[in-house]
């Protein structure tokens, strides 16, 4: 099969051709439909932080159909579409079994998406209702990261929010705050690029960096946040949304920092502000969300932006570690 291979720290991803995998007991081989970029595996490819191994095929957003079941496999057979929850544990623990494989001692974060075929656990997998699109079915690890932070947040109903940064995971942080009964959401980014899709969305205000003040925030929202998702990953943005939220408001953690940072203790304490981190998501989240692609809503779609053949999928990987128009890139591994 031909894959996307990644060789060290700094190197761009290269295509080559790797032997098809072979299903072990209680696995399956997936042939991948659709696999998005997710600027975590930007950062992995960069930050030894992440442990990964050169020969590695990442991409953990994806979606197929099954080719071939290996031993012990009972819930699937050949033919059958699925997206493919990237979250590995053992399977039988009672944590794995509550649908919280992150927190399982064998928890393993799996990609293998950017390639022809990947093999996966059995109960990584989630059958796809037949009106969900592979293409969309692809959708589904990013929503569920962002649902997670919502559920955490503990958001109520009419709540003010303020999303900083306009990605895919803080444009899905917009979708599920409206979907879940917030009265006005801004989202914030440095640039406009992502305006239009921010409102589509569900954003109420949009605004860029220059006029990301907290007094034209508070406008925007008809008074301070009560709930602001950071959604950037880069220093002083926790401080950043620690000045914007309301006493007792909370701050939800869900970029992806590894550079040291730092926020004066007293301004989130005079304000009583809770800081949530936020990491993966539930096997319940990864089913709601496919819930809300199969309702038919256009919505999630419009995060993304471009398809990309896998021949071409190196260069703009490595694009992507600029800013640019882009939301959210999907990989064809059919399309060489």
């Amino acid at each position: 099969m031909k894959a996307a291979v990644f060789k060290k720290l700094g190197q761009p991803l290269e295509v080559e051709s790797l032997p098809d995998p072979v299903p072990l007991a209680n696995e399956v081989v997936v042939k991948v439909a659709r696999c998005g970029i997710c600027g975590s595996d930007l950062h992995m490819t960069e930050d030894s932080a992440f442990g990964v191994v050169p020969g590695s095929v990442l991409g953990h957003e994806y979606s197929g159909e099954i080719v071939q079941t290996g031993p012990g496999v009972t819930k699937f057979r050949t033919g059958d579409r699925v997206s493919v929850m990237p979250l590995r544990g053992c399977g039988q623990c009672a944590i794995c079994l509550a649908g919280k494989p992150s927190w399982c001692s064998a928890f393993q974060l799996e990609g293998g998406g950017y390639a022809e075929y990947s093999r996966a656990a059995e109960h990584q997998c989630v059958k796809l209702p037949r009106d969900i699109s592979l293409e969309d079915a692809a959708l589904a690890e990013p929503l569920s990261v962002a649902l997670h932070g919502v559920v955490l947040s503990e958001m109520k109903m009419g709540a003010k929010v303020l999303v900083i940064g306009a990605g895919p995971i803080g444009l899905g942080a917009a979708f599920w705050a409206r979907r879940l009964g917030a009265g006005q959401v801004a989202v914030t980014d440095l640039y406009n690029y992502q305006e239009d899709r921010a409102y589509e969305m569900g954003a109420t205000a949009f605004l860029c960096q220059s006029e990301n003040t907290v007094e034209k925030v508070n406008s925007a929202l008809g008074g301070p946040p009560e709930i602001v998702f950071e959604c950037v990953g880069r220093p002083g943005l926790v401080a950043r949304s620690i000045q914007h939220a309301c006493p007792h408001g909370t701050v939800v953690v869900l970029g992806l920092c590894t550079a040291p940072d730092t926020f004066i203790p007293f301004e989130a304490v005079s304000k009583e502000v809770r800081i949530q981190t936020s990491a993966f998501f539930h096997a319940q989240e990864f089913h709601a969300a496919i819930d809300a692609l199969e309702v038919g809503h256009a919505t999630p779609r419009a995060l993304v932006t471009d398809t990309v053949a896998l021949s071409r999928m190196p260069h703009t990987f490595e694009a992507l570690r600029n800013r640019t128009t882009e939301c959210k890139v999907l990989v064809d591994p059919r399309n060489h």
